[in-house]
């Protein structure tokens, strides 16, 4: 089992964040997801035809992550939110990068919905997962990059193992150890806001459409919250 725990202090600073934990075990990542193609289909095809548009820094749930960052002294025009990233990504080239089925299902629901989202393989977790401030001392392995090594600032928001750093500026980008692939089998999805008040109810949905894209391919697919007033989960 792994434990997921919101520390006090990122709470304290952000006292109305929500994380949605979508848990997959049995998770099938082998087979067809039709499910999952169409919806990407769907949503570049309405991008295509002038009918939606990603979320960008002007939109609340973008601005509001650009503020979390500048908190913690990063600037997000230069290493933004990944949900900000990959809505310019799919602005600019008119569709989603195919990852694997996964992978694609959460990348479609957070530019859906203009939400961060993210993933750990828990069968490559080392321990419980903390949501913390960094203490400088960290390492951090991005995501295909596994001969770099870098250690976030002191300070900036991360989710972190007993081994290291999972995420560097909250969720701009994850580790290369713990990522998703067409063999994981045991998966923690995440989805977030910083701004529960208003979005919470959105980040409810999300969470339904992706445990939707999810269970047809796992044995069992559940979806669970952190906030302040609940910062520790099992799953």
């Amino acid at each position: 089992m792994t434990t997921f725990h919101l520390a006090p202090a990122v709470a304290d600073a952000f006292p109305d964040t929500l994380v949605a934990v979508v848990v997959a075990t049995g998770l099938r990542g082998h087979e067809p997801w039709p499910a999952t193609a169409a919806a990407m289909e769907h949503l570049e095809q309405r991008l295509a035809d002038g009918a939606w548009q990603p979320a960008d820094e002007n939109d609340p749930r973008i601005a509001a992550w650009h503020t979390v960052y500048r908190s913690f002294g990063t600037n997000p025009r230069r290493i933004r939110p990944s949900v900000d990233a990959l809505g310019r990504r799919l602005a600019k080239k008119g569709a989603l990068p195919r990852i694997n089925p996964a992978v694609d299902s959460y990348n479609t629901v957070s530019v859906t919905h203009g939400l961060p989202a993210g993933a750990f393989d828990l069968d490559r977790v080392a321990g419980a997962v903390t949501i913390r401030p960094a203490s400088g001392e960290e390492s951090f392995t991005p995501l295909g990059e596994p001969g770099t090594v870098e250690h976030p600032r002191p300070g900036e928001i991360v989710y972190a193992d007993d081994e290291g750093v999972l995420t560097r500026h909250w969720n701009h980008r994850d580790a290369h150890r713990t990522r998703v692939t067409e063999d994981s089998a045991r998966v923690a999805f995440v989805l977030e806001t910083p701004h529960a008040t208003r979005d919470g109810d959105l980040l409810g949905t999300a969470a339904g459409e992706l445990r939707d894209l999810l269970a047809p391919h796992t044995a069992e697919c559940t979806v669970h919250h952190l906030d302040p007033a609940r910062p520790d989960l099992t799953v």
